[in-house]
């Protein structure tokens, strides 16, 4: 009996339509930060490169330790590093898609907006329609 409460519970909490939404924009993001990744790394930093004398952000990192090797050359324990270079394209990342989705999110505040300002207007009754035409018949007499 509680199994079958919770699946039912659990069916309903799935189906939700938020849940989708948020599903489907989950993926969203994912595809899009992938998207903005790729055009930085491609386009954005090797542009920024060029204008800083050819330097490769990505590479930029302080050497805290030399990496250690025994006696036959094998890496017994990596360089300790601070990447900086990385951190600088993913702040640049960051940047971009938070501007894009400002762009998004500013656009569809404009459309909610502009469908909420034009309400329409009510069509006016019999009842109305005739009370109108007394006044402005009342109006015309009062100005003669």
């Amino acid at each position: 009996m509680f199994k079958m409460n919770f699946l039912k519970e659990f069916k309903e909490f799935a189906m939700k339509g938020n849940l989708i939404d948020m599903a489907v924009a989950f993926v969203m993001g994912g595809a899009f930060g992938a998207f903005v990744s790729k055009f930085i790394e491609g386009i954005v930093m090797p542009l920024v490169g060029k204008l800083t004398a050819g330097v490769d952000f990505n590479s930029l990192k302080i050497v805290l330790g030399e990496p250690k090797v025994d006696a036959n050359g094998k890496v017994i324990a990596a360089e300790a590093v601070i990447k900086y270079g990385e951190f600088i394209t993913a702040c640049i990342n960051f940047l971009i898609i938070a501007f894009c989705m400002f762009l998004v999110v500013k656009v569809m505040n404009k459309m909610k907006r502009k469908n909420e300002a034009a309400p329409v207007a009510p069509a006016l009754t019999e009842d109305q329609k005739l009370l109108s035409e007394i006044r402005d018949l009342l109006k015309e007499q009062a100005k003669n």
